[in-house]
Order: structure tokens, then sequence, then C-alpha cells
């Protein structure tokens, strides 16, 4: 398992290998070195990653299990719901986090409830803005369908192990005003960590209570500012989004541990600007390179297929953000 350099270091979960690409067939390495299987399928013809991967249960694997909640975090953690060990489990797991209108702060993705952006259904059966609705009425809302419903941020570290490091990924906390995913003015700047401040101050508080190891993202420049002048020994990862030169300014002005970049940003890969929204004068940057001589994590969003993981661990990357749980299952 790598590490951040210079702060606090991941603990790595204990990662079951998985040795068929479905979801099923896993075997588990016991804490006494002994191997337990859930099935007997004969999956010899499967392969299992050996290498240092970090795999990131992005929602906590939202592939397979209802994103953001309790059910999908503990599914995450242990290999499978409930007394099932059914896949590998995560090495970190990755959720999002928004205050509710009275501040609790919740595990949710979306801006709206029932609605998301261009008018599509969204992931519950209650309407409302997150950040304007009351806690009472966000945590009883039930989640694409299921029984399971929007949980707080509270309830989801008390289901995570210990030996599994949390991403806490900073969404918007309610205010129009913030810049996405670009470098910030100075007196702009200053503006926004007003806003942040409180919401990061809560978030980070309430995790310190826990004794995962944390990583906090944001495509928000903001968010990572309030965190490192509030504790700066929780390592930090700058989200990328469309703009690379952007992404690197933030991230070596804050000196983050990590850089969690989208997988047609690294180089090496078939998948590299495959978008072409990259401008063609950066197309030489190579982010697995200046990840390595700057000693930071690179970790990849989203990867869907063993193919796309294949080749992006090849190209150099550290950790894998993905909504499934086999990604990290084959090779040829």
């Amino acid at each position: 398992m790598s590490q951040y350099l210079g702060r606090r270091t991941f603990v790595a979960g204990s990662a079951a290998a998985l040795a068929g690409a479905g979801l099923v067939g896993s075997t588990l390495q016991e804490s006494d070195g002994s191997e337990t299987t859930n099935n007997d399928t004969d999956d010899s013809e499967h392969e299992t990653m050996t290498d240092d991967t970090t795999l990131i249960a992005h929602r906590g694997f939202a592939g397979a299990y209802p994103e953001n909640t309790e059910l999908a975090v503990e599914a995450a953690s242990f290999g499978g719901p409930g007394s099932q060990t059914i896949h590998r489990r995560a090495d970190m797991i990755e959720v999002d986090i928004v205050p509710t209108a009275d501040g609790t702060l919740v595990t949710f993705h979306d801006n709206g409830l029932a609605e998301r952006d261009g008018g599509e259904r969204g992931l519950t059966d209650t309407e409302g803005l997150i950040f304007e609705t009351d806690t009472e009425t966000v945590t009883s809302a039930t989640v694409l369908g299921t029984e399971e419903t929007v949980p707080t941020l509270e309830t989801v570290m008390d289901s995570i192990p210990p030996s599994v490091t949390v991403n806490l990924e900073f969404k918007n906390p309610g205010s129009q005003d913030l810049r996405f995913a670009e470098s910030v003015p100075d007196k702009t700047l200053s503006t926004q960590r007003e806003l942040w401040r409180p919401y990061t101050e809560r978030a980070l508080d309430l995790v310190s209570e826990y004794d995962n190891d944390i990583l906090v993202s944001s495509f928000y420049e903001a968010a990572l500012a309030t965190a490192r002048d509030h504790d700066d020994s929780i390592p930090i990862a700058c989200l990328f989004w469309d703009d690379i030169e952007a992404g690197l300014e933030i991230t070596r002005r804050y000196d983050c541990e990590a850089m969690n970049v989208p997988r047609n940003m690294v180089q090496g890969t078939p998948f590299f600007n495959d978008s072409g929204y990259i401008d063609s004068d950066l197309s030489d940057v190579n982010l697995a390179e200046i990840a390595a001589d700057e000693g930071r994590e690179l970790n990849v969003w989203t990867v869907s297929t063993w193919y796309q993981a294949r080749e992006l661990v090849r190209a150099g990357v550290d950790g894998v953000i993905s909504d499934y749980p086999t990604v990290l299952s084959f090779q040829d």
C-alpha cells in the first residue's frame, strides 16, 4: 500500500483477494494467515492483481450498492453485505459530504434530493435541496427505491472500521458564489474561505473522534484551504476537472498529498484526452511522473472496468476510484 509522505499515512484495510472477475468466489486472507472462501466456485482461470494499487470505493461502490449509504460503506469495508465476503474489501472509501439546513453533515452527492442537473430523476423520494432542508426530512429520504436512507456523516463513520481510510469529498455547502475546479483570485478566495470554514471545521472535528485515516478532497479550492487552516496534519487532494494547469497550481499551492484526477488525464493510456477537452498545449504533461517526482499519490476517477484499471496501473497511478469492487481482479 502506497503512503502519503510527510503527514499521516494510510492504514491499509484488510484487503481481501478476489479470485474471480465476478462478485462471487472470493478468497479472504485471515489475520492468522489462513484462507477462507465463501463458496466452492473454481475461478482458477482468473488472476488477481497483486500490486499495491489502492482500491477506493467510490460512494461505497455505487455500482454495487445504494450510493453513500450505511449499507454501501459497510459492504465496501467488509467485502459484502451482512456476513457475506463476496468481493475484495476497499482500502479506502470515498463519500460525499454536505450540510443540511440545520448544519448536520450527511453523505450525499447531489444538490437536490430528487432532481439532478438537467431535470433527471434524482436519488431519493423526497423533494428539496439538501442545504435548504431540515435534517429529519433529509435523513428520512430513501435512496434509489431501497430501504436505505440518507445517513449522517457520524452514522457513516460508525459503520467503517478503523483500518479503512475514509476519503471525504467536500461538496457545495449551499452558496452559488463558489468557484468550481479552478484557481481562485486571492480576494475571492478570502471571501469563500469564510463561507467554507464552519462546514470544514465541523467535519474535521467530527472525524477526529475516530481512528480512521482521513483524506479530504474537493473541486473547491476554498475547501482545501480551510482544511489546511484547521488541521494541516490531515492529507488533502485536489480534484481535477478539465484544467490540468489549474489542478497542478492548486495542488502545489497547498502541497496536497494527492491528486484525484479523471482517467482521461493520464498519459500513456488509451483514454488520454478521449473527450478532447484537455488543452493541446498540455498534452505532454505526465501526471504520473509529476506525482512520483513530487511525492504525491495519483488517484484516478471513475474507473469502471478491469481493462481501464489495468491500463491506468501500467501507466503508474497509485489508486483507482471505482463504483465496482472487482476492477482490480483480472489481469492478462
